[in-house]
């Protein structure tokens, strides 16, 4: 089997289609997707969000066909000022400080959208763990990547790494060495993430 020849992987970041408009698959797909690769857990992570953990949790559930696929709660923020990072639940006192996050993010817009900025994630979730995602701040001679970083490290500890992607497109070598070289710079632990939106290329 392909599985058993490939190191133990976890998968930090997934969308479910709870993720209106860009998860495309539903978590009981992405659930059994995991366990037929062999994932060592999975993590529902939809944006400002956790209502596909329930269904992800039912999915996950062991079978007489299949062992019980372990779930990591999370969700994916776009801050004001364009800040993206994934945070993760650990225990019942940080899933309720995620689950504030979400509910001040959506008091703070317009129903279907959401408005939070540093101040909120320094408040709220600290005690989460967190996965900064450097989008176009991916260069470790960027200032701003670097404050970014700084953020990170002061607000999350040794809670926080940096999310290296590969997204299946041109440039990808250089975007992962360059993220590497970020991680390197700053002192944030690199750790390889999917940025999951669907089960199969078809969906």
């Amino acid at each position: 089997m392909v599985a058993d020849l490939l190191p133990p992987y976890a998968e930090l970041h997934c969308l479910t289609n709870f993720s209106f408009l860009r998860g495309a698959s539903h978590p009981a797909e992405l659930v059994a997707r995991a366990r037929s690769l062999g994932y060592r857990a999975l993590a529902i992570t939809d944006e400002c969000s956790v209502a596909g953990v329930v269904r992800a949790h039912l999915a996950a559930q062991a079978t007489a066909d299949a062992p019980r696929m372990p779930l990591v709660i999370g969700s994916e923020f776009t801050l004001v000022d364009g800040l993206r990072l994934v945070l993760h639940a650990t225990d019942r006192d940080s899933y309720g400080d995620l689950a504030q996050l979400v509910t001040r993010g959506r008091r703070n817009a317009p129903k279907g959208t959401y408005r939070l900025d540093r101040d909120d994630v320094a408040a709220l979730a600290t005690r989460c763990l967190a996965l900064w995602l450097p989008g176009s701040r991916g260069d470790a001679n960027d200032l701003d990547a670097r404050r970014d970083a700084g953020w990170f490290r002061e607000v999350f500890a040794d809670r926080a790494w940096l999310a290296v992607e590969r997204c299946a497109r041109a440039g990808d070598a250089a975007r992962v060495a360059s993220l590497v070289a970020l991680a390197r710079a700053t002192g944030l632990p690199a750790v390889a993430a999917g940025d999951v939106h669907m089960h199969v290329r078809g969906r």
